[in-house]
């Protein structure tokens, strides 16, 4: 297995890898009423675990730098919550054919034709990491209850100025195809007095070939008994995106190019929490954080700097 991305051949070891400075793992627990939002910072996975999650997952490479230890939890008292993490994400990439289309593949082998390595580059898997990951159920009690719905997250109230009592962004994979563009999947959470939001963005971008933005967002306020979690999938020949205007230097940065991007797929979900003892929907105020470690996590590739967008 190789820990570039796009692959070499699967038959090869690992090149030589250089390893970041092991940093100690920071967990911290912040409390909303009920709920307790745990955000988990560790280090990039060590290449033996790299191989063993590859062979347990039968897929030819996994991301350069995935950080397998990383996590953003939303639990309730009783039990019910949900998560975001990097290995359940690739669970669900396809492991045996590659996703992209054929016209797409073919613009990458021709902007690439001048590479030596650029028939080790397309592989039979989905070398781009994509998935339609929305999150994880927890299960250490009754689960909640997913359910199709039309109701929108409220985005204007959103916008209004409320203060921020927490705040935390955890990247859970970058990898950078080998230096033909970038592929990463973050996670952050903003925490209001009476509410809560979280974004989570897959970003992707193969460079002179296509950009995708994959995002969940999931809201909550403290008077209600469900998530709304709205999944939404878009992207575009990076040739139609200059054709129509759009300035190169915002194809980096996935805050200004995912509003000019075509949408492919929206999926709205309500998720219905289990009967439980009514909790005083005023108790938030008294949210505190809990840090066990005050080391942080820093990554140089493309992120998403602003969780309402």
């Amino acid at each position: 297995m190789a820990s570039s991305s796009p692959p070499p051949d699967p038959q090869t070891s690992h090149p030589p890898r250089r390893m970041p400075t092991p940093r100690a793992r920071k967990v911290e627990d912040f409390s909303f009423g009920p709920w307790t939002i745990t955000a988990v910072k560790s280090h990039i996975m060590p290449s033996d675990d790299m191989d063993k999650l590859a062979s347990q997952l039968d897929i030819p490479q996994l991301p350069e730098m995935l950080f397998g230890q990383n996590v953003l939890r939303i639990k309730h008292s009783a039990g019910f919550g949900i998560e975001f993490n990097a290995l359940d994400h690739m669970k669900l990439v396809d492991n045996k054919h590659d996703l992209m289309k054929v016209a797409v593949s073919e613009a990458w082998r021709q902007a690439r034709s001048g590479s030596e390595h650029i028939h080790e580059v397309i592989k039979p898997f989905d070398w781009t990491f994509s998935s339609n990951y929305k999150g994880t159920l927890l299960q250490d009690s009754v689960p909640l209850q997913v359910e199709e719905s039309t109701e929108l997250i409220d985005i204007e109230k959103l916008k209004q100025r409320e203060r921020i009592v927490y705040f935390e962004e955890v990247v859970l994979f970058e990898d950078e195809l080998a230096d033909n563009g970038c592929s990463t999947l973050s996670v952050k959470i903003r925490v209001m007095p009476t509410s809560f939001f979280l974004l989570m963005r897959f970003f992707l971008r193969v460079d002179n070939v296509i950009i995708r933005v994959h995002d969940t967002r999931l809201y909550h306020e403290a008077d209600k008994d469900y998530f709304l979690r709205e999944y939404s999938a878009k992207e575009n020949n990076i040739n139609d995106l200059v054709k129509r205007g759009v300035p190169a230097r915002l194809l980096h940065d996935p805050n200004e190019i995912v509003s000019r991007l075509d949408s492919k797929e929206m999926v709205i979900h309500k998720l219905k929490f289990p009967a439980v003892q009514t909790t005083n929907p005023d108790a938030q105020t008294d949210s505190q954080v809990q840090t066990t470690n005050t080391n942080s996590q820093k990554t140089d590739c493309t992120d998403s700097d602003a969780a309402e967008k």
